[in-house]
Order: C-alpha cells, then structure tokens, then sequence
C-alpha cells in the first residue's frame, strides 16, 4: 500500500477544503490534516478511537 492509500475525508467536506483526514485498518485509526499528508499523523487503537470520537460528539 502506498503512503497515499486507504485516507478519506467527510464527505460534507468540499473536495478543495482542508481538513482532517482518517486511515482506518484492523490495527487502529490515523489521522493527518488533508493540507500537510506529509506531516504528523495521530494514531488511535480501536478503544482509544471510539472514546476520542464520543468525546468530540459531545463537544
């Protein structure tokens, strides 16, 4: 798999907004800024993932 591959954004998302961007795969979640793919990337086991995005729906 090449370093560009499996990455989506929300659909909602214009096709030229940056934004985040997730990874998904049996091992976890990464995460990267669609404006940056070279950068950093957050990486989230499976739990981890789950709670990060339960806390963000909550605001």
């Amino acid at each position: 798999m090449t370093e560009n591959q499996g990455w989506r954004k929300s659909s909602r998302s214009p096709s030229n907004t940056n934004c985040v961007e997730l990874r998904v795969s049996i091992t976890g979640t990464a995460v990267r800024d669609s404006k940056n793919t070279d950068g950093p990337t957050l990486a989230f086991s499976p739990n981890a993932f789950g709670s990060f995005l339960a806390t963000v729906k909550r605001g």
